[in-house]
């Protein structure tokens, strides 16, 4: 898993795996779940993070509430 942090969108985008992206799905205005063929997940993309993200409904949530609280980041669940 890696995270890459857009600091002027105010955006962050983890990678789940290096599988390509067949098509997401939006959990809010805030957070989308990218799949693959296979549906399962390979990134997530949150948006407005400087605000805190809700992590209770995504993959994998505690390595990436682990690696957004590294980063400083709030974390609702």
């Amino acid at each position: 898993m890696r995270i890459e942090y857009d600091r002027e969108a105010d955006a962050i985008y983890i990678y789940l795996s290096n599988a390509k992206v067949a098509y997401g799905r939006d959990l809010d205005n805030e957070r989308r779940i990218d799949y693959d063929d296979n549906d399962e997940p390979r990134g997530l993309e949150l948006l407005c993070v400087s605000d805190g993200v809700i992590i209770d409904d995504l993959p994998n949530t505690e390595e990436v509430g682990r690696m957004l609280g590294e980063r400083g980041i709030r974390i609702y669940a």
